[in-house]
């Protein structure tokens, strides 16, 4: 491990050694949130994702998609 690493790890470590203990599910909420946000998902679950909201109905025509921006 590279040493910014391991001094981010500390430091993550100190603010969570420092955060009172009722708030510690919200803040693993975020920390949770976060993760997933800024993480890759595999192909197979966009896909499945994608297909779940097309056979939902949740679609929009090409020209919608189109819409501002500035193609021709």
């Amino acid at each position: 491990m590279e040493n910014h690493q391991i001094v981010y790890k500390n430091l993550l470590l100190q603010e969570i050694k420092s955060t009172p203990e009722e708030y510690l599910p919200a803040l693993l909420n975020i920390v949770q949130l976060f993760r997933e946000s800024v993480t890759l998902k595999t192909a197979e679950a966009s896909f499945t994702k994608g297909w779940e909201e097309t056979m939902a109905g949740e679609v929009n025509s090409i020209d919608d998609l189109w819409t501002g921006t500035d193609a021709e």
